[in-house]
Parts: C-alpha cells; structure tokens; sequence
C-alpha cells in the first residue's frame, strides 16, 4: 500500500506533498528534521491522505498535487473541513 500525503507547516504557508508505505515513519522524520527539504518548516501537521495499491497511480496523485490545480485542491479542502 502507497500512501500519498500532504503536510502543513505549523509555522510557515508551505505545503509538502510525498508519497510512503509507512506514513507513520514519514511524519516522524519530517517532524524530527530528518528530511534536509522540510527541515526548516517543521513541525508539521498531517492534512491528506489518499491510499494506493499501484506506486504508479499514487505517482500520478502526487504529481497532481504538486501541480498548482493541487494544490488549490488541498487549500480548499483544508479551508472547508480542516486537517484530516
């Protein structure tokens, strides 16, 4: 199972979009520094995610919301119903 995710910078509007098998795990080394590109944004706070049994699909998803049509889509739906 890949999972596709979006995350919140608590103290900074900036957005991460990435993709995992363990989303647990991920947040965790976002939210610890671990990842040289989120470093400097954390912590973060989990606000999508969509399940994917094809890493190829879940690739397409997260090009998606990396795009700027995304990304609308997950700022609106964070100013409609909140993180997840």
């Amino acid at each position: 199972m890949i999972i596709v995710y979006a995350i919140k910078s608590e103290v900074r509007n900036w957005l991460y979009i990435g993709q995992t098998n363990n989303l647990e795990r991920r947040l965790h080394e976002h939210n610890s520094g671990l990842n040289k590109s989120t470093k400097p944004y954390k912590p973060f706070q989990l606000i999508y995610q969509e399940s994917f049994i094809d890493r190829n699909k879940a690739r397409i998803a997260e090009k998606y919301y990396k795009s700027a049509a995304g990304k609308r889509k997950l700022n609106l739906l964070l100013k409609n119903h909140g993180p997840v």
